[in-house]
């Protein structure tokens, strides 16, 4: 054999080798689950949302799920001035406006000095109430 067709032999051998190796380590990968995302009652997925965008907001969060005796399965704070709760099937119709005051209450002591936004979700994350509190004027408004 001549040098030519030898090296192109070995080349061709360690191309084949690391297209392998690189090919059966990348396709033997386990395959990570995403943790955040939840089955939906309907068969969709959706993602499990942090309970804040902030260190602050987080510490809210997991405090008002905590406090709620059961009645809120999950909360979350954006930007220090929103919070979104949703309730469990638990709470009455005639609870929810109420447990949004009381939401509002602790949400101005812990984030003072700002206008503040309860967002209340049924079970279903559908949207059921918007408590908005004006600083300025320090009244809530149910929407």
């Amino acid at each position: 054999m001549n040098f030519w067709q030898r090296s192109r032999k070995i080349i061709a051998a360690i191309v084949l080798c690391l297209t392998l190796t690189i090919t059966t380590a990348c396709s033997s990968a386990p395959v990570a689950q995403d943790v955040n995302q939840l089955p939906a009652a309907n068969g969709q997925v959706y993602s499990q949302l942090e309970r804040g965008n902030s260190a602050t907001g987080q510490k809210f969060g997991d405090w008002v799920v905590q406090t709620g005796n059961g009645l809120i399965s999950d909360a979350y704070v954006r930007d220090n001035n929103k919070l979104g709760v949703v309730i469990n099937r638990q709470v009455q119709p005639n609870e929810v406006r109420p447990l949004a005051k009381s939401l509002i209450q602790g949400f101005h002591r812990n984030f003072p000095n700002q206008d503040l936004t309860v967002l209340m979700y049924a079970p279903d994350k559908k949207l059921i109430l918007t408590a908005q509190y004006d600083e300025q004027s320090r009244q809530v408004q149910y929407q």
